[in-house]
């Protein structure tokens, strides 16, 4: 296969800490000979396991790139044993854009994997990391929110695997990284997700949504920050115990968690993030956004749980998906 064209501006295997670029050369109009330039620092000391966290998948998506330019500010390399690779905006066009998928070509980095070394711009960072980054790590952690439109609960999760034993090991990790609520789900698009390819590897995989609305808080920041080191506790990079607090534990079992809108118009919530509903309990109302003198239409409950999402604008499509209801299991 043909190489990738992206190269580390710094060493992956030297002890210290080392701040550099990804580099990816991107010819474009205003730039004959540019480059997309990824921010990344590898922090190492001596042999040991190797810890690959990433934010940024999404480029409206805060906490976790917060988290991460702070760690890689402050971890000390004489504090670990192995070595962390961080990368804070790994979709970095989008995240300079502010937008969910890459301004260049349009792509959704998390529905890009695994990747193409000749395609375009964001099917070569998928590809960098699916062949280059993924297989140097024992544990990766993925950072997510709700982005613009979406507004979460504070979770990490593990996803429901084949491999009972990876998914014991992800749902360990999960439990270290220690969010208010820890979420066991299984996709419902997980088609090209970053997800699934560093599962494949058979690599110990945590992911995140801390939050929405397309910024950040100082509390999803706090999670995000803890969580951080208490997975590089976890996997024995860090000395100590991870510390830990009571956790509430999720589940999303099927598509039935999920509540869609079937029209366009103004929403309104009838019961917010954190709200245990019963199956056919209203949800929220689609008010048509181009009239007045028209009843709403209301939307229920799919089932019984938990809201874990909601939509965050004030203004719905037909197939938005307004609510997530989860299970709650302990």
């Amino acid at each position: 296969m043909k190489p990738n064209p992206i190269t580390p501006t710094i060493p992956f295997d030297r002890d210290g800490a080392h701040h550099g670029f990804l580099r990816l050369p991107h010819s474009r109009d205003d730039s004959a000979w540019g480059s997309v330039m990824i921010p990344v620092t590898v922090i190492r000391n001596g042999d040991g396991p190797t810890a690959l966290l990433t934010g940024g998948n999404h480029g409206d998506e805060y906490e976790g790139p917060v988290a991460l330019m702070n760690l890689a500010n402050s971890l000390d390399p004489a504090e670990i044993t192995g070595r962390v690779i961080i990368v804070p905006a790994v979709n970095f066009p989008a995240f300079r854009a502010a937008t969910r998928t890459s301004p260049i070509d349009a792509v959704n980095l998390n529905r890009a994997f695994p990747g193409s070394p000749a395609g375009t711009v964001t099917q070569k960072i998928a590809d960098y990391f699916n062949r280059v980054l993924v297989p140097m790590a024992d544990i990766v952690l993925d950072y997510h929110s709700g982005g613009k439109t979406l507004d979460f609960l504070p979770f990490a999760a593990a996803h429901i695997l084949d491999d009972r034993a990876q998914q014991a090991a992800c749902v360990a990790a999960m439990r270290a990284f220690n969010a208010p609520y820890s979420m066991t789900m299984l996709e419902i698009d997980s088609g090209g997700m970053y997800d699934g390819a560093v599962e494949a590897q058979g690599k110990t995989f945590v992911t995140t949504e801390l939050g929405g609305g397309g910024t950040a808080t100082t509390r999803g920041v706090a999670i995000a920050s803890k969580g951080a080191r208490n997975l590089l506790k976890h996997a024995e990079i860090l000395p100590g115990e991870p510390e830990l607090a009571p956790t509430i534990t999720l589940d999303m079992p099927d598509d039935t968690c999920f509540a869609f809108s079937e029209r366009d118009g103004l929403f309104e919530p009838l019961a917010d993030l954190g709200t245990e509903l019963a199956e056919g309990d209203p949800l929220a109302r689609i008010w048509p956004a181009d009239r007045t003198g028209v009843a709403p239409s209301t939307i229920t409950a799919p089932r019984s749980g938990i809201i874990a999402s909601r939509h965050f604008p004030g203004l719905v499509q037909s197939g938005d998906c307004l609510a997530v209801i989860a299970d709650i299991v302990g």
